[in-house]
């Protein structure tokens, strides 16, 4: 192993975090080498933590990453000797990869252990045994195929993740070939990563392929990387979105990049139950039910074709519901498409119980450097609240300081000014506040979008705003996820929801899709100087910065003085 020296920027702790000097000529590439085995915890501007935890060396194994070369990495980079103890315990957690194993066994299905002892420890274990039916020898459990995904939630949570191998039904045959030449006659194949990202997940479509998540940043094709695994499978597919909008684009794309043709792409949502051999449907209709306690009337869609593959497109917003009914689905294929695996909800273990585990995830600043995704800079612009304001906000519960602050009236200002600073480049305007975005609006002379525009408007505004005809756009919520707006080379964020990682990352990503020239984006988040929201931003930072982002903070009044 590499003897450690004062000139690295890792410092490997005890308690299994990781200290990172930023400034260190080393920081990128240990920086990419971290991302596929550690979560980033919090990165002010000199040192970076990471922490190592079960989970995400559980991930990096299911990548194909082996212990020895995180251990490796570790070594290599390390400023002081790295704890024995943190060594033992990586090889520890990566040793409990793959122990369990789930096979089949004619119509049922087996646990098989290692060895006797971790088959007796695990059929002791309360969340564990309810699950498991007949010992049939010292090594295996018999299993009722529909307690599969319940016993693999169950074995993750005690710390020994199984190993699915246990197959997956064939589904209805639907041959579909991607073109060389889109619909609009243009070129089209799968960029090397996205080939890479397929042929992990489907494996050659053995046992050890099928279900997984493939994470990548905004802009970088991840509906392409689900079009090279349907022409893998070659089977009915269901598609799940975040939005009428997302389902549009899902559609767009299978046209104009596959065989496919009309009839055989349905839609399943409020206006049309239209089953096909691809559907496309949203989470909101899945989860819609008529009262509180009622049944959800549409999750019977999942039993409605002999699906082959289900997509769950930003998996990381997999409502609860459609978790509970993925895990009696654990016989179809399930690929989860993401740009982060950050869950609000913390259910990060439940998306690889359930989807499956990771099976790619690129560095942005990797794609960024080839030119598949805008280089961008990030700008943090930070005002004080109005005189007006401060007692206002001196007086409120914690939830309303957060919109007092958030709301603030200077930002229209600032935005002015940073509209003229990027006279000729699409942009959007995005909060959260309904309220706030419409009379930002209303005072720029800009469209507005948010939850309550008809799908119609909707799809004419992305449509004009795509072709130039709109320059600027100011939208809320609705626009954060699956939106391809391929032309936006200016983001200016007024509010954003709380410390929301996932929705920092998803709001950065509408505009890195590559450009032509310098390829060069900007990104710029408004926030009031010493409250809440300042709190929660450097908070809604953080996988960001994980990703290489920093972010440069200015005075507001550079903007308006």
């Amino acid at each position: 192993m590499p003897a450690p020296t004062s000139a690295n920027p890792l410092i490997v702790q005890g308690d299994h975090t990781l200290l990172v000097e930023v400034a260190s000529p080393r920081y990128a590439e240990l920086r990419d080498r971290l991302v596929g085995f550690a979560e980033l915890v919090k990165s002010p501007e000199h040192i970076h933590t990471y922490r190592i935890t079960p989970l995400s060396i559980w991930n990096a194994c299911a990548a194909g990453v082996p212990a020895e070369h995180i251990v490796e990495a570790l070594h290599e980079f390390a400023k002081y000797p790295v704890p024995e103890h943190v060594v033992t315990q990586v090889r520890d957690f990566a040793s409990r990869y793959g122990r369990l194993r789930l096979q089949r066994d004619g119509d049922g299905l087996l646990l098989a252990a290692a060895d006797p002892a971790l088959a007796e420890e695990v059929s002791r274990q309360p969340p564990v045994a309810p699950f498991l039916g007949e010992r049939c020898s010292l090594l295996a459990f018999r299993v009722s195929p529909a307690d599969r995904g319940r016993l693999k939630q169950a074995l993750v949570r005690i710390g020994y993740p199984a190993e699915d191998l246990a197959g997956y039904t064939e589904g209805d045959a639907l041959p579909l070939t991607l073109r060389e030449t889109t619909r609009q006659g243009a070129p089209f194949a799968l960029r090397h990563y996205q080939q890479e990202a397929a042929r992990a997940f489907h494996a050659g479509g053995s046992a050890r392929g099928g279900s997984g998540v493939i994470v990548l940043p905004c802009g970088a094709g991840k509906t392409i990387v689900g079009l090279g695994c349907m022409g893998a499978v070659q089977a009915s597919t269901l598609i799940l979105t975040t939005g009428a909008t997302a389902s549009r684009q899902w559609r767009d794309e299978l046209l104009d990049k596959t065989s496919l043709h009309e009839d055989q792409i349905g839609e399943y949502s409020s206006v049309a139950k239209d089953i096909r051999p691809v559907t496309i449907a949203t989470y909101n209709i899945l989860t819609w039910r008529p009262a509180k306690r009622a049944e959800f009337a549409h999750l019977g869609l999942f039993d409605q074709r002999n699906w082959g593959l289900i997509i769950y497109d930003e998996v990381h917003l997999l409502p609860a519901p459609v978790f509970q009914v993925t895990a009696t689905l654990q016989a179809r294929r399930r690929l989860g498409l993401t740009a982060t695996l950050v869950r609000e909800d913390g259910r990060e273990d439940d998306v690889f119980a359930l989807i499956g585990p990771k099976k790619a995830d690129v560095p942005w600043k990797v794609l960024e450097g080839q030119g598949w995704i805008a280089k961008a800079t990030c700008t943090e612009v930070r005002l004080p609240l109005p005189a007006a304001l401060q007692m206002p906000y001196a007086v409120s519960d914690a939830r309303q300081k957060f919109r007092v602050a958030s709301e603030n009236p200077a930002k229209t200002a600032v935005v002015e000014r940073i509209l003229q600073r990027h006279p000729d480049e699409p942009t959007l305007i995005i909060g959260m506040y309904v309220d706030q975005v419409n009379e930002i609006a209303s005072r720029l002379g800009v469209p507005s979008l948010t939850g309550t525009t008809a799908q119609r408007q909707r799809d004419r505004l992305f449509a004009e705003f795509k072709a130039g005809r709109i320059p600027v756009l100011a939208v809320s919520k609705v626009a954060n996820f699956a939106v391809d707006l391929p032309d936006a080379a200016v983001a200016i964020q007024i509010s954003g929801t709380f410390g929301s990682r996932q929705e920092e990352a998803q709001r950065l990503g509408r505009i890195l899709r590559p450009k032509a020239g310098r390829n060069q984006a900007h990104f710029y988040t408004l926030v009031s100087r010493d409250t809440v929201e300042q709190e929660f931003a450097l908070r809604r930072q953080l996988f960001l910065c994980e990703q290489g982002y920093s972010y440069a903070i200015r005075d507001g009044e550079e903007f308006t003085g």
